[in-house]
């Protein structure tokens, strides 16, 4: 499998559990998960411009700095150290599909479509009827800058008709 790398590039991943395991169903998990993404970001410096968590899957724009295109070693130390604490609590089995699904974000058109694709994930996969409602995602954040309405989202988003992603 080929991966498009470009340094200090913009790009939107799919991460899904193995099986469609709803692991992070659990709010612990959730909060495991967050602390490892921040902590590898911290290691591996990386912006993330937007995020949803869902229960089988996530999905995230991250850009990358300059000179550097190795998104790869970051999710393979954050798909890794899930598992580790995963199963130091006693879990067994799979947690992570192999691979995740990453597009190079080429232009504005193409990255707001991807942000809104992530804040409007919940939706479309009926786990609450406004972005607003789910609260694990940078939905809140971008609200509180005015980026969206409160009720942004009730509808399908015209710019994401006919929009899907390999993964989900």
């Amino acid at each position: 499998y080929r991966r498009i790398r470009k340094p200090g590039g913009t790009y939107f991943f799919t991460v899904v559990t193995h099986a469609r395991r709803p692991v992070f169903q659990d709010g612990e998990f959730r909060s495991c998960l967050r602390q490892i993404l921040e902590k590898t970001q911290s290691q591996y410096l990386f912006y993330e411009k937007a995020m949803v968590i869902l229960p089988d899957h996530l999905h995230c724009i991250w850009r990358l700095p300059e000179g550097d295109s190795d998104y790869s070693k970051r999710w393979r130390i954050i798909k890794g150290s899930f598992t580790h604490w995963f199963r130091s609590k006693g879990n067994d089995g799979r947690i992570w599909q192999n691979r995740f699904w990453e597009h190079i974000i080429r232009d504005n058109e193409d990255f707001a479509r991807h942000f809104d694709y992530i804040h409007y994930n919940p939706v479309k996969h009926a786990l609450v009827d406004s972005p607003a409602k789910w609260e694990f995602s940078t939905f809140h954040k971008y609200f509180e800058k005015g980026w969206y309405s409160e009720d942004w989202g009730s509808a399908e988003p015209e710019n994401l008709r006919n929009m899907n992603c390999v993964g989900e």
